[in-house]
């Protein structure tokens, strides 16, 4: 098993190649791992992916100062990279240290390392996006209780008040995919006895 493992996540040489392996590697599920699991945790990603697009142009919007177009960036790309760790749920990388990581690598990770956080995160995220997001559009207030400003986007209309919803529609379904990912990871190793799982 633990051949095997080194062989999927061992890139190959050249730079297509290699990119393409790091690819397969982070996106293989392990065995036991259905389908319908399978593309919900490729999906998530897939949820705030248009929202990162959505508010990037304010980072190239002259009225902003580049603290503030910095950070706009960096919760693009954050949002996205936390969004890609739910492939851990169904991939290798969720189960066994990766070989790139030193002093650890090969190593089985504890179920309990990945279930807590991806529960607390779940249930974050359904209360935030889920919950609370669609309760503050139907009262038209702010998270804060707040009235909306009149240059929300919600409210410019046409075009602009689409896109906003377009876009930030899927980050509702953020939580709940975790939240069915989180479930499933855990009846996987829990049903597998980590048996599944290489050990160093």
């Amino acid at each position: 098993m633990q051949q095997r493992l080194r062989r999927t996540q061992a890139p190959s040489t050249g730079g297509p190649g290699r990119l393409r392996a790091l690819w397969r590697a982070a996106h293989e599920p392990v065995p036991g791992v259905s389908r319908r699991v399978r593309l919900l945790a490729y999906a998530v990603p897939l949820t705030v992916l248009p929202a990162g697009l959505w508010r990037l142009p304010a980072a190239f919007d002259s009225g902003i100062g580049p603290g503030e177009r910095a950070y706009v960036v960096f919760l693009s790309l954050f949002s996205e990279a936390v969004a890609f760790t739910a492939i851990g749920l169904v991939a290798r990388w969720g189960e066994v240290v990766p070989e790139w990581v030193p002093g650890l690598r090969g190593r089985r990770i504890p179920p309990a390392a990945v279930l807590v956080p991806a529960a607390l995160g779940a249930t974050a995220l359904t209360l935030l996006w889920t919950v609370l997001a669609l309760a503050t559009e139907v009262m038209g207030t702010t998270i804060r209780g707040d009235a909306l400003p009149a240059d929300f986007p919600s409210r410019s209309g046409g075009w602009q008040a689409a896109s906003y919803y377009v876009c930030y529609a899927p980050l509702v379904l953020w939580g709940p995919f975790l939240a069915v990912l989180t479930v499933a990871y855990g009846r996987r190793r829990l049903r597998a006895g980590d048996a599944s799982v290489a050990t160093p």
